[in-house]
């Protein structure tokens, strides 16, 4: 009858186990959390039965936070056996090029944001936070980026000197790269003269697309008697193609602490850009689901074009194992023991909600185009305050380089040691201190950390030509350097985060004290009476049996 009443009432009969009987009892597979046997006693399953509903329930929502980061895993490796399997066939350029079609139009799709983002982002997250906590906010972030940039410079140099790379690289390495070119040299103080230029862009609107340069040509300066010309290099601007980010985000900075100054007058416009800097999170949510797709293709055309890959690790391999074991222990143990250090919280629970970010910095080798994921995990996954995130993380895209400035003193330090130099104090010094300083201008695109190791070279009087041997295993390097470099500023983040949380904690404590002092010191109210009412003390009154009770206090004379 039980289970004849089950079929007709459309449930699903199974055998589950009672625990206090040890027996089995007939009850429904879908009403098991509600039924139990006559006796009150509730069957679970047996083992090897479907899991209960309940567990269902978790593994679903376990699966639907999780898909994107499941998928865009998934999507590194089969990405690797894709591109292993096309190089036994050979593709041509152009067949590569086709294959790495879908990774384009994810950079793309990426690089597409990044201005709206960056821009709205600054502007609401400047507008949004008082000035003192502004400039506090700024100082700890700024504080954080150079100390932690500093530190990885030195892991660079260090680890140089004990892995020496450059020794027994050069001939090896001159064949597998013959032909490689290099850009041309830049003077090191036009480099940082550049760099102060972009920061105060003359348009705004070009630099969107456009960013300050410094070119040389030859100009002649003189006529000697026997007809012999005297040339001179100097320095004229050009303007390149790229986004001058370092402008931008200094305008959007400023412009965000005006519309804070302007009070209710600027509250209209710092809503617009709240608005479109949400509508762009929402786009960014859309382009997420193509990440995985994207990923896929873009690794398989990295692989398949690969040339000469053996030789390539052969000659450079000690340059490659000392550039990502300083990722490593930069990456592994620095930046959460700093983490660690201010907030006293587990660091790798917090980077284990920013594994899509770190796959797409591992793909793309862009920090401006993981900016995008990185600012939505760490708000979603991390509970990271907006206003935070969104004025830190753009900043840090930008300023902060702790990969690139690994690998920058490990790339001099190998060239320095091929060419059979030995550096002194004051050079070593002056790699560790322009690394740091010419990293806040790399540019967050992939090898953008090569262009600056020509600041170093110059620096401390080393040959840029072979930079040709950096640009042959950049597309290894950079891939840990990238997620390095996200790191770096996702943890920056969270930490500010903490700070201010326990700021506004301390203030709320502080306010709270001041409204009890200001209430005990208050001089108490007298209460208003009419003239024709006396009070005396009720317990005298009622000591007397004068008063029954406290009502009778009060007489009208």
């Amino acid at each position: 009858m039980l289970l004849l009443r089950e079929l007709l009432q459309g449930c699903e009969p199974a055998t589950r186990w009672c625990h206090t009987h040890t027996s089995c009892v007939r009850v429904c597979c879908r009403c098991a959390l509600e039924r139990s046997d006559p006796n009150g006693h509730v069957a679970t399953a047996m083992p090897g039965i479907a899991p209960t509903p309940r567990r269902q329930e978790k593994l679903h929502a376990f699966l639907r936070r999780n898909l994107v980061v499941i998928l865009t895993v998934s999507g590194v490796l089969l990405g690797v056996a894709l591109g292993m399997a096309l190089r036994g066939v050979r593709l041509s350029r152009a067949h590569v090029t086709y294959v790495a079609f879908p990774g384009e139009m994810l950079l793309r799709m990426l690089r597409m944001v990044i201005l709206p983002l960056v821009v709205c982002s600054l502007v609401s997250g400047a507008a949004s936070l008082d000035a003192r906590s502004l400039g506090r906010l700024g100082g700890i972030a700024l504080s954080y980026f150079l100390a932690t940039t500093l530190v990885a410079s030195a892991i660079g140099i260090t680890l140089a000197f004990v892995v020496r790379p450059g020794e027994g690289a050069g001939h090896s390495a001159a064949v597998a790269l013959e032909g490689t070119a290099v850009g041309a040299r830049k003077d090191t103080v036009d480099s940082f003269l550049d760099l102060a230029r972009n920061l105060f862009p003359a348009n705004l609107v070009a630099a969107a697309f456009r960013t300050y340069a410094t070119d040389y040509k030859m100009v002649a300066v003189g006529n000697l008697t026997n007809g012999t010309l005297t040339y001179q290099k100097v320095p004229v601007g050009v303007d390149m193609d790229g986004t001058n980010i370092l402008g931008l985000v200094l305008f959007a900075i400023v412009f965000g602490v005006a519309l804070r100054k302007l009070g209710a007058d600027g509250e209209e416009l710092t809503r617009f850009f709240s608005s479109f800097n949400e509508a762009t999170m929402v786009l960014i949510s859309w382009i997420m689901w193509y990440v995985p797709v994207g990923i896929t293709f873009l690794v398989a055309g990295k692989i398949a074009e690969m040339e000469d890959a053996v030789l390539l690790v052969t000659s450079l391999g000690k340059y490659i194992f000392a550039s990502i074991l300083g990722h490593v222990i930069h990456g592994g143990v620095v930046l959460p023991l700093i983490y660690l250090t201010f907030t006293r919280k587990n660091p790798f629970s917090f980077l284990s909600g920013l594994i899509a970010p770190f796959t797409t910095a591992f793909a793309t080798c862009s920090s401006s185009a993981t900016l995008p994921s990185m600012m939505k995990c760490v708000e979603e996954n991390n509970g990271v305050d907006k206003r935070i995130s969104r004025f830190i993380l753009p900043i840090g895209a930008t300023v902060n380089m702790d990969g690139a400035a690994i690998f920058q003193c490990v790339a001099a330090v190998f060239i320095a040691q091929l060419n059979n130099v030995q550096l002194d104090a004051g050079q070593i010094f002056t790699i560790l201190v322009t690394a740091t300083a010419s990293s806040v201008g790399a540019a967050g695109i992939p090898a953008g950390g090569i262009i600056t190791i020509a600041i170093i070279l110059e620096a401390i009087g080393l040959p840029t030509e072979d930079l040709s041997l950096m640009l042959a295993v950049d597309w290894i390097v950079d891939r840990t350097t990238t997620v390095v470099n996200v790191e770096g500023d996702a943890l920056g983040a969270g930490i500010l985060h903490h700070i201010n949380q326990k700021e506004m904690e301390r203030r709320g404590a502080e306010l709270a004290e001041a409204r009890v002092e200001a209430a005990a010191d208050a001089p108490a109210k007298k209460t208003e009476t009419s003239p024709l009412v006396t009070r005396k003390k009720a317990d005298a009154l009622m000591a007397t049996g004068g008063l029954g009770s406290r009502e009778d206090v009060e007489s009208v004379l």
